[in-house]
């Protein structure tokens, strides 16, 4: 037997090792995800600002006008950011990020959520990030055991626990991660992994439109936006992923909560009543929830309702 062969069906006829090895890569995966939530939007600022310096100097080409000065000339050009680059390092001072400082979780607790070398405090947030993306990923595994199916459901997970967390920072579903979603989802379904292409082309423009309608609706009567279009793009892929049927089950498990959530903060004097909310954490939870027990919900729901 081939040795890769061999470790495979090791771990697929071992739970511990299994739910162990799942347990290590979700805090790895979580790790990153901590760089992309913080890095990506700074990313797209740098990309848009890029565009506009480059749109404005044609501009100023065209009407044969000398280009405009930028606002800091005499600073220098930040060097361009990326996912990978510059390494970790802290924001407060700089001090750049050794191997055994950023291992998930064990690290922020031996540092005690400081830096090593000025004492600023490392939010909780980043072993927060890493001990859900290890958990859900856990739950993923769990549900579907050692199978394709969970291989790609943790790739869904992944990318909407990055899209939650960025959205909920700065109100944006980035194209970066929403549309490899939805082409991914696509892909899957030539080979009826969750649904089969009909029902995944079916879905995605189901979803799309719905959100798109919502939008435009919601704008000729009130006059103004009530949600982001990333929404639309988060929508697609669910219904990609596990068919155009899933759709109504994913709007009442997003919209209720999202609703209450809106309505607790109006209430509480956290936010005014034209503060806009995120929903892309809902849009997540709803998705996610539904990719994994979305049948066992319907079921539920069903019988509850007494529909047979």
């Amino acid at each position: 037997m081939d040795p890769t062969d061999a470790l495979f069906a090791t771990l697929f006829e071992t739970p511990a090792l299994l739910f162990t090895s799942v347990l290590l890569l979700g805090l790895i995966m979580g790790s990153f995800i901590n760089v992309v939530i913080a890095r990506l939007p700074r990313i797209m600022e740098q990309e848009w600002r890029a565009e506009c310096a480059a749109l404005a100097a044609a501009d100023a080409v065209q009407a044969e006008e000398p280009p405009p000065e930028p606002v800091h000339a005499e600073a220098p050009a930040a060097p361009a950011l990326s996912l990978s680059r510059p390494a970790s390092h802290c924001p407060l001072c700089g001090h750049r990020i050794r191997p055994w400082e950023n291992i998930p979780i064990l690290s922020w607790l031996a540092l005690r959520g400081r830096c090593s070398a000025c004492g600023g405090a490392i939010s909780w947030r980043y072993p927060a990030v890493e001990a859900l993306t290890a958990l859900l990923s856990l739950l993923v595994v769990w549900q579907f055991g050692p199978t394709p199916q969970a291989a790609a459901a943790l790739v869904l997970t992944w990318g909407l626990v990055a899209l939650a967390f960025i959205d909920a920072d700065t109100q944006i579903l980035p194209d970066d991660i929403t549309l490899p979603l939805l082409w991914l989802g696509l892909v899957l379904s030539l080979w009826d992994l969750f649904v089969g292409s009909r029902a995944a082309i079916l879905g995605a423009a189901a979803g799309y439109l719905t959100f798109w309608l919502v939008f435009h609706a919601f704008r000729l009567i009130k006059g103004k936006e009530g949600m982001g279009r990333g929404a639309f793009k988060l929508v697609a892929p669910f219904g990609d992923w596990l068919g155009w049927q899933t759709l109504p089950q994913k709007v009442r498990l997003w919209a209720v909560p999202g609703a209450a959530f809106g309505i607790a903060l109006v209430v509480t004097g956290r936010n005014g009543r034209e503060t806009p909310i995120p929903f892309g954490p809902f849009l997540a939870i709803s998705g996610w929830v539904n990719l994994l027990w979305g049948q066992e919900i319907t079921a539920a729901y069903l019988n509850f309702s007494g529909i047979s």
